[in-house]
């Protein structure tokens, strides 16, 4: 980038580094969602709940059901496309 250049696309730099934090971030949610061990404690902080008789057998299978989808999603997408 020239001289020039820069000195005409400063007043970008705040938007380009907010783009920036916004891809970090949502890569890390993106990672959070779809990590097994993550998703692994839900499930056995849910099948405590359930022992517990804190959540109904239909609202126990409807989460599991959502985990256990999550869980599958994330074995079987590709890889997050990092663009360098």
């Amino acid at each position: 980038m020239g001289l020039l250049s820069g000195l005409l696309l400063l007043p970008l730099a705040p938007v380009r580094g907010v783009a920036w934090v916004a891809e970090k971030v949502n890569d890390v949610a993106d990672r959070e969602l779809h990590d097994p061990a993550v998703i692994r404690g839900q499930l056995a902080a849910l099948n405590q709940e359930l022992e517990a008789g804190d959540v109904s057998l239909k609202e126990f299978e409807r989460e599991e059901e959502e985990l256990l989808d999550r869980l599958h999603a994330g074995r079987v997408r590709p890889a997050p496309n990092h663009r360098r």
